[in-house]
């Protein structure tokens, strides 16, 4: 009998495992991920959103949301980026790649990866026709659902930083400290640096004011705002962005003509009051030629003429301690260093003494004077 129990202790712990398997959708729960493993497991939507954001094909901007500035996109442009751009949603599990963008964006919004905004400015500013396509202040929307309809959406999660930035970071501490150490720079590395900021410096100053010539012959002749290169002083911009050298579409009205006029004569006025007030080739000479010395000087400046320069000094301290010395011993005056040499006349009551400034100066009646007072005391 104990024999016949045997076989069917081992067929119910069987049917036990049988369907505990069939319970997990027929996976063996000891071949599944133990539960610390899994919850470190990263979220796939996570992986998702970052791998969206990270792409350059979705077009976004940076704007200011509670005080916070934050990177957000369109809702019409997120639609036609997933459109556009179907190899995106692999990373998805099989059984959520078949979401439509509606549902993924839900999905985004309620595992707050996602924030609905909406603009701050909602009336036409006067001289436009619509509204900002990308508007600088927004504010939290308060149905969170996803629209493609003027509806703009934040991300909230801070965005992995790339290994670009990680050593920009530490190279900046040692571009600060070659900063300070350019004054022991050989001569022809400070010719080299100079140079070559002058030149980028000149560049920049150049295409500002080229670009400012262009927009304002055009604004006061055709009445047409064209800024080229129109991100270059942008302060959220992208490398290409930053370089781009077409214009955008003048969306504005045209302005009329009597405030063409006006700027117009505004600007003649500036350019005629600026040539009136130039300076003379003898002042610019004269400027050029101190502005020539300061840049020798730090461009000659070097360690060795700090130190001779520093070891210097105590000798002529020790100079002037002999000087004095030798007055105290002496009883007399001590002589300067840079006074002239005493000629001899011959005569004892004739003294002439030479002079760089004051000429050929005689001390007879000093001589006279101090040869009476020494008869007398005699």
């Amino acid at each position: 009998m104990r024999e016949m129990k045997k076989p069917g202790g081992a067929d119910k712990k069987r049917v036990r495992r049988s369907s505990a398997a069939v319970q997990n959708g027929g996976r063996d729960p000891s071949s599944d991920t133990p539960p610390r493993k899994q919850a470190a497991k990263k979220d796939v939507f996570q992986l998702f959103a970052e791998k969206v954001r990270d792409h350059k094909e979705l077009v976004s901007r940076w704007a200011v949301l509670q005080e916070t500035r934050v990177e957000y996109f369109r809702g019409k442009d997120f639609v036609s980026f997933l459109k556009n751009h179907p190899e995106v949603k692999e990373i998805l599990e099989s059984e959520n790649s078949n979401l439509e963008v509606e549902e993924i964006a839900d999905i985004l919004l309620s595992k707050n990866l996602l924030v609905r905004c909406d603009r701050v400015v909602k009336t036409i500013r006067p001289g436009k026709k619509k509204l900002s396509t990308w508007p600088a202040h927004l504010e939290i929307f308060p149905d969170q659902v996803f629209s493609d309809n003027d509806a703009f959406f934040a991300w909230a999660f801070v965005k992995r930083r790339p290994l670009w930035q990680t050593l920009l970071s530490f190279f900046w501490p040692v571009l600060t400290l070659a900063i300070c150490l350019f004054p022991v720079y050989p001569h022809r590395c400070k010719l080299l640096i100079l140079y070559s900021c002058a030149g980028v410096l000149l560049l920049i100053l150049s295409l500002l004011l080229l670009r400012a010539t262009i927009f304002g012959t055009l604004y006061i002749v055709l009445g047409k705002r064209v800024w080229f290169f129109p991100n270059i002083l942008a302060e959220e911009a992208t490398l290409g962005e930053l370089f781009r050298f077409w214009p955008q579409k003048d969306e504005e009205e045209r302005p009329k003509w009597t405030t063409r006029l006006l700027y117009a004569g505004v600007a003649v006025s500036v350019i005629l009051l600026l040539r009136h007030h130039a300076p003379d080739e003898a002042a610019r000479l004269r400027y050029q030629r101190r502005m020539s010395n300061i840049i020798d000087d730090v461009l000659e400046w070097s360690p060795r003429l700090a130190l001779s320069g520093f070891m210097d000094k105590p000798q002529d301290v020790a100079n002037v301690t002999d000087s004095g010395s030798n007055y105290a011993d002496g009883g007399g005056e001590a002589q300067p260093e840079n006074t002239p040499p005493v000629e001899d006349s011959g005569e004892g009551d004739e003294v002439v003494v030479e002079s760089d400034e004051e000429g050929v100066g005689s001390y007879e009646e000093d001589t006279s004077r101090h040869g009476e007072q020494d008869d007398n005391h005699i």
